[in-house]
């Protein structure tokens, strides 16, 4: 049985999702203590009662402390079930990191499974649903996977009320090793908005700072307008290179200027291409429970954060790898997963 510490790292939400995705993956019991420490309103909030949720169905598991606001939580697996799931937030929390939970054990079920998903899918601090499957779900598919993801229904923060579903069929020889080490010329970028029940003007505006910042051209820009059961925005660049694509987005709020959403996304962009790295900063953190599944890997990236360090350090207490970070100068750094010795 671990003992985890939940204020260990940045102390959020990710050493929940990593412990109980590893959890099932592995057949170990936790204990976490301190869940989400590091937050403004510590505990189990809807999003993380989701993940345990969907953890126990998966892994159909013994649990203790899974309620609202719980700062402890056991958790005890006894197998592992691919199959048909549906889980509501009733929030608008993130349904990609409820994904994100369950999706290690998935890729390694004995047939594929659905899992359809409600709550929020444009959230910030959170991987939106194009990242998902134009930059993350892309990795899997060299690794061997196959997942495709279908959006029904936007949902923004407050309202919530977005849908999507995953369909995931695990490779039949396992996850196979890729090392990410070279972007090549960057081909093409594409950049829209997403406006509802708002004016466009804020979408037309957003688009105005990517033409001026970054020469895009009409043809690669657009707005649109969806609908959903609250207002939002949000913002994404997508960029293809020779060996890969990478999305970068921003989330509007009351409050926030268009453009200053735009600048951000404008900003980490063109970090991300002075280090002439094939991995942005949010795909690394990604990457690291597909790789130590698949026995290694390695990539190169911008500098890693906390967020991506705390998750390594919880995928290393739960698999047999080591996962190095070596900076190589220029803004850019080596990350290698490998088999422990």
């Amino acid at each position: 049985m671990l003992t985890i510490d939940g204020s260990e790292g940045e102390g959020g939400g990710q050493v929940l999702r990593t412990a109980l995705g590893l959890s099932v993956v592995t057949g170990t019991p936790f204990v976490l203590e301190n869940i989400r420490a590091g937050r403004k309103k510590p505990g189990l909030m809807r999003q993380h009662l989701t993940c345990v949720r969907a953890a126990t169905r998966v892994g159909a598991a013994y649990v203790e402390g899974d309620e609202l606001g719980s700062g402890r939580l056991r958790f005890e697996p006894s197998g592992l079930h691919g199959g048909t799931f549906r889980f509501s937030i009733g929030s608008a929390g993130s349904t990609t990191l409820v994904l994100q939970t369950i999706l290690p054990a998935l890729l390694l079920a004995d047939g594929p499974s659905t899992v359809e998903l409600e709550g929020g899918t444009h959230n910030p601090w959170a991987p939106p649903i194009p990242f998902l499957e134009l930059s993350f779900l892309a990795v899997l598919r060299r690794m061997g996977a196959r997942v495709g993801v279908t959006l029904d229904r936007v949902g923004f923060a407050p309202a919530g009320g977005g849908r999507f579903s995953a369909a995931i069929t695990p490779p039949a020889d396992g996850l196979q090793r890729v090392d990410l080490l070279r972007r090549g010329p960057i081909r093409t970028l594409k950049a829209w908005a997403v406006v509802a029940n708002l004016s466009p003007r804020i979408g037309h505006r957003e688009m105005k700072r990517f033409k001026a910042a970054l020469g895009l051209v009409r043809s690669r820009m657009s707005v649109e307008e969806v609908d959903a059961f609250g207002p939002g925005n949000a913002v994404f660049l997508q960029v293809d290179f020779k060996h890969g694509t990478v999305v970068f987005d921003g989330v509007g709020r009351k409050g926030k200027p268009a453009e200053e959403v735009a600048d951000e996304v404008i900003e980490a962009a063109k970090a991300w291409m002075a280090a002439d790295v094939p991995v942005d900063e949010y795909l690394a953190d990604q990457l690291l429970i597909p790789m130590a599944l698949a026995g290694g890997g390695r990539f190169r990236t911008v500098e890693p954060s906390l967020h991506t360090r705390t998750n390594a350090t919880m995928v290393e207490r739960f698999l047999p790898v080591s996962i190095d970070f070596d900076d190589e100068g220029d803004d850019a750094w080596m990350v290698r997963v490998e088999p422990r010795l």
